[in-house]
């Protein structure tokens, strides 16, 4: 095996509580158990320290409109080292950083294709709008993975999702791994659920994008045949929001907003919850799937996108369609009243998990970097599509 340099570059990493940040971090570990020199390149935060093993923090300003995002500024002279790799994991400052470098010093560039950037147009003033006319985030995604040489999708549905956008380089289907052994040392927290309810679990963002007030409204539904309570873990625009709906179906009481955990504390929840609710239509992959089934705990969740393949639908939870309460809590309610069934469920999902482990996948891309390697020494010169520029005329919507 080929002992690589490799840089990773990503505009949201820890303590930040999102998918993004949990893949890059436990790939830059596994690479380096496996004798990779592999960095992190992310925003600097602030109460974090900035000397962190195996991670260099670019000064960055905050981003109004989004909690907890960065905007970075890079600069050439915080790289660590001579990469050999280039590794994007976010087409934004840092990632576009990391393109930029890669093209220049003819190096392999790979990029994975984490999010789904259109369901997130609304955190940007005025994109939301004009993506609507012309299009403007998939032409962005087009122009920056067009730029690398092999981009990584975790799973099949984003891989056509990356083909709609007319991504023409190869796209290798390379799921993120989960850290089982990180999950299961995580030590127990106070409970969040009274004693005598049944204990349910959402972890996400507090955010439009997350749909947790189809959550809220299944919780509804729940109570009417079972006693349950509902624990958020989570920050986001949202929560005031969620509160106000909870109020308004007399929900206050039994639901917990438990806040953000860091990320070696959330499996001691993960080990306490009976059943993990999880309505986004919007993921790639849906990593909170995993990591919950990984512990055990059976999953209900909305089809849609990248989750429809982190569930063993019938074996390790179900998935329902998108924006339908009573069907999330009709499934739910079939797992909470009937305990051989959820027993059985529970070792479905942790076996379903299994395939998931952080080790076996960071194998699987270090192939992917070879498989760029040698592309750049074949196709040296290979096409890379220019950023599009925002049009000068946008069409103003009705009032």
């Amino acid at each position: 095996m080929r002992l690589y340099r490799v840089g990773l570059f990503t505009d949201t990493y820890l303590p930040g509580p999102n998918g993004v940040a949990t893949s890059v971090y436990l790939l830059k570990r596994e690479l380096r158990r496996m004798g990779h020199e592999a960095w992190v390149l992310a925003p600097e935060m602030p109460d974090v320290d900035p000397r962190e093993e195996g991670v260099v923090r670019v000064p960055s300003v905050p981003y109004p409109f989004f909690e907890n995002q960065r905007l970075a500024m890079p600069s050439s002279r915080y790289l660590p080292t001579e990469f050999e790799i280039f590794h994007t994991h976010t087409p934004l400052f840092i990632g576009i950083w990391g393109a930029r470098l890669a093209q220049r010093q003819h190096l392999p560039h790979v990029s994975t294709f984490h999010t789904h950037l259109e369901k997130y147009a609304h955190y940007i003033p005025g994109v939301a709008a004009i993506n609507k006319y012309v299009g403007i985030m998939q032409k962005v995604c087009q122009a920056f993975y067009n730029r690398a040489d092999v981009v990584i999708a975790p799973t099949e549905p984003v891989k056509r999702l990356a083909e709609s956008y007319e991504i023409e380089r190869e796209i290798r289907v390379v799921p993120t791994g989960i850290d089982l052994e990180l999950l299961q040392a995580a030590p127990l927290p106070a409970s969040p659920w009274p004693s005598g309810q049944r204990r349910l679990l959402h972890v996400g963002r507090l955010g439009k994008e997350k749909s947790v007030d189809v959550v809220i409204r299944a919780l509804a539904e729940i109570r009417q045949e079972q006693e349950a309570h509902l624990a958020l873990i989570g920050m986001g625009p949202q929560e005031e929001e969620l509160r106000q709906l909870a109020l308004e179906l007399g929900l206050l009481e039994h639901i917990t907003f438990v806040g953000a955990v860091p990320y070696e504390k959330i499996g001691g929840y993960y080990q306490m919850a009976e059943l993990f609710l999880f309505a986004s239509e919007t993921e790639t992959q849906g990593l909170v799937l995993w990591e919950a089934q990984a512990m055990g705990v059976p999953v209900v969740a909305v089809g849609a996108e990248g989750t429809l393949q982190g569930v063993d639908e019938g074996k390790s939870g179900y998935l329902v369609p998108p924006g339908d309460p009573r069907a999330l809590a009709r499934r739910a309610l079939e797992l909470l009243q009937d305990e051989a069934l959820r027993q059985r469920f529970s070792e479905g999902a942790r076996r379903f998990a299994d395939q998931r482990t952080a080790r076996r996948i960071a194998e699987q891309i270090v192939e992917v970097y070879d498989e760029a390697t040698w592309l750049v020494q074949v196709e040296p010169r290979r096409l890379k599509i220019p950023f599009p520029r925002l049009p000068q005329n946008i069409p103003t919507s009705p009032r």
